[in-house]
């Protein structure tokens, strides 16, 4: 089976970078999850105005309003089928800060009728959103998030950006060091730069047993639409 990122890259895929193309290409069909250690080298925010943006998005684990660095990092990428059929890729991103531990969860699938990865945030995928990937010049991998649309019970809607942000991510493996790095920037057109961090991390191949994922790193509630 393939992973989600092979079908969206296609040929492109097996051009990446061997460690990355390890890290994103494994499926639930493989039995393995990936979770990955590190330091946050710095945890940064926007403007004091955008602290009520980002204490809300703390509620549902879509981003908060903290910052630091040299910040503790864990993320655990898990591949399963959820409930609806769908191959899934966990990206549980917990920041260990002082005095507190911070989570931002998402929930990545391919999605058929959109023909790409869609990735659905928070602990109840309310959000759903368009993401492009590409290959960048050192074979790391490069997302890039788009259209967003809300879902809760009956209620459906396109999200405007105008209360949300863009996140720009790169994730590429140093050869030098001999270890994975990422960038990540959230920034919205009109209010700027919102949130995002930058570090480094290893990753620990970790055998998913009979029982299948742990269930904590499972979402509360799935969403189907896409």
């Amino acid at each position: 089976m393939s992973s989600i990122y092979q079908r969206a890259l296609g040929a492109e895929f097996s051009r990446l970078h061997p460690r990355i193309k390890q890290r994103f290409g494994f499926s639930s069909a493989d039995h393995v999850a990936a979770i990955g250690r590190g330091i946050m080298e710095e945890v940064w925010r926007g403007p004091i105005y955008t602290l009520p943006f980002l204490a809300l998005g703390a509620w549902r684990r879509i981003m908060f309003p903290e910052q630091g660095r040299n910040v503790p990092f864990t993320v655990e990428n898990y591949a399963y089928v959820d409930g609806f059929g769908r191959e899934t890729v966990t990206w549980l991103r917990t920041f260990h800060l002082p005095g507190r531990a911070r989570r931002f969860d998402a929930y990545m699938v391919y999605g058929q009728q959109r023909g790409r990865v869609v990735d659905y945030l928070g602990t109840h995928q309310h959000l759903a959103v368009d993401i492009d990937l590409w290959m960048d010049e050192q074979g790391g991998l490069r997302l890039r998030s788009g259209a967003q649309r809300f879902y809760e019970g009956p209620i459906a809607f396109s999200f405007p950006l105008l209360f949300s942000g863009v996140a720009n991510v790169r994730e590429w493996y140093d050869d030098v060091a001999q270890r994975y790095r990422i960038e990540v920037a959230v920034r919205n057109d009109r209010w700027g730069p919102l949130f995002g961090y930058r570090g480094h991390f290893q990753v620990e191949w970790r055998e998913v047993g009979l029982a299948g994922v742990p269930a904590h790193v499972k979402p509360r509630r799935e969403e189907r639409r896409e």
